[in-house]
């Protein structure tokens, strides 16, 4: 079953944990692809340094202050596609960033998106990974996950126990975001990403992205 929109209609820090073991899918001409969540970030907008929503509201953001459950999609690194799940109230710009995940469906549509990865478990380690096994870019920024029958769906799965759920500081966020445990995954799970702490960078130029986590 679809989750509806009122799933994401709570604080980020509490559907982010709540996504793990759901899955999301994506049908295009190409074929399905379905992901199973194992890791996730949550992002909290204005009260967030590490959100992109932390200096207001803006173009490239802009779905962020839209309807909950709608797919924000972003670009990073001048070469990658991230995807993020809109929590909250409307106006309230909150987020979750999803960073892994197992396919269950589709493995060898998402192999043929994914030529690099060694195994399975690579197929969708990692956010800009787990958006291109999906098939997902910049085209799908403001879909709606919520609609029954649509392409891009998030189904109710079955739900990580709590009791396996594990938190920590989120990958690559520095600043005033950099101690805050907003990251979770599920205990055990294989296709978890590797942590890694922020590495301060040369200042991005103009005309490039930002790279960090959700980061304005």
């Amino acid at each position: 079953m679809t989750l509806p929109g009122s799933f994401f209609d709570r604080p980020a820090l509490a559907v982010a944990p709540d996504l793990l073991g759901r899955v999301i899918v994506h049908g295009s001409e190409e074929g399905l692809v379905a992901v199973r969540l194992t890791e996730v970030e949550a992002y909290e907008g204005a009260d967030d340094p590490g959100s992109h929503a932390f200096r207001g509201r803006t173009r490239r953001n802009e779905v962020m202050f839209g309807a909950p459950g709608h797919v924000y999609v972003y670009f990073t690194y001048g070469m990658h596609w991230c995807t993020n799940l809109v929590c909250g109230p409307g106006q309230r710009a909150a987020a979750v960033l999803l960073r892994a995940g197992e396919v269950v469906e589709g493995a060898e549509l998402a192999a043929v998106r994914r030529p690099t990865a060694r195994s399975a478990r690579e197929l969708a380690r990692g956010p800009a990974r787990l958006t291109a096994a999906l098939g997902l870019t910049g085209a799908h920024n403001g879909a709606d996950a919520c609609r029954p029958g649509g392409r891009l769906q998030v189904l109710d799965g079955v739900p990580c126990e709590a009791s396996a759920v594990r938190s920590g500081p989120r990958t690559g966020v520095g600043g005033g975001g950099a101690s805050r445990p907003w990251r979770f995954w599920a205990d055990g799970e294989p296709t978890v990403s590797v942590y890694r702490p922020h590495a301060p960078r040369n200042r991005a130029r103009p005309d490039q992205p930002d790279a960090r986590g959700l980061g304005a």
